[in-house]
């Protein structure tokens, strides 16, 4: 995608314990009426969805929660509709946005002016000056991480991928809280948020329960 084919405004999906990165692929079981619309709306136009995390306030049960102001735009590459009338879809992440002002409209889901600004970086397949070699230290914490926890991951088939591709795909799979992933989404490059990957995997390798670093 280019940047002059961006949306100046965006469905945008809150959903709670979820977030997307540029160039990874998920898959959505969607079922609620106003996201049927959602999607219904946006397999008509341009396929396009903005995944964000709503701002989960103690108390609240509020039904139109406020939202982080980042998020992910994607693309729906899949689309197949069960026999109950659920959708499963697969969203393609392409380019991170920050939320403007939210649109006030009868539409039953929430829709957003947004700014792509800071993120045009993320529509650039070039090759990151950070090696392999430089992650192993990284990779390695966080497969010992991965594996503590019982996630399974396929790391031949992630270092087949590019750097960036691999670090995102990690950084959303990750045993990390959801609050360390949108700190990982808010990384303004891939550098930083190598960085700040790291950072957190220090935080996680002291063993509560034996009392030993993780080896």
């Amino acid at each position: 995608m280019k940047k002059d084919n961006l949306p100046k405004k965006l469905a945008v999906f809150p959903l709670s314990n979820f977030i997307i990165f540029p160039k990874t692929t998920v898959p959505l079981n969607i079922f609620e009426p106003r996201y049927i619309d959602m999607i219904n709306d946006s397999m008509k136009s341009n396929k396009l969805v903005g995944m964000i995390q709503p701002k989960l306030l103690k108390n609240s049960s509020d039904d139109t929660p406020q939202l982080h102001e980042i998020g992910c735009m994607g693309k729906i590459t899949s689309f197949k509709e069960t026999e109950n009338s659920r959708y499963l879809i697969e969203l393609k992440g392409i380019i991170r946005f920050k939320i403007q002002k939210e649109i006030q409209s009868s539409k039953k889901y929430r829709e957003c002016e947004i700014n792509f600004e800071s993120y045009f970086e993320d529509l650039e397949n070039k090759k990151e000056d950070i090696k392999f070699s430089d992650l192993e230290l990284i990779f390695k914490d966080l497969k010992s991480l991965f594996e503590k926890r019982g996630f399974i991951i396929n790391w031949k088939a992630l270092e087949k991928q590019s750097l960036d591709e691999t670090i995102n795909a990690l950084a959303m799979a990750s045993p990390f809280t959801i609050e360390e992933k949108q700190v990982l989404l808010e990384a303004k490059n891939l550098n930083v948020r190598k960085t700040k990957i790291a950072e957190i995997l220090t935080t996680y390798s002291f063993d509560q329960y034996n009392n030993t670093t993780i080896q």
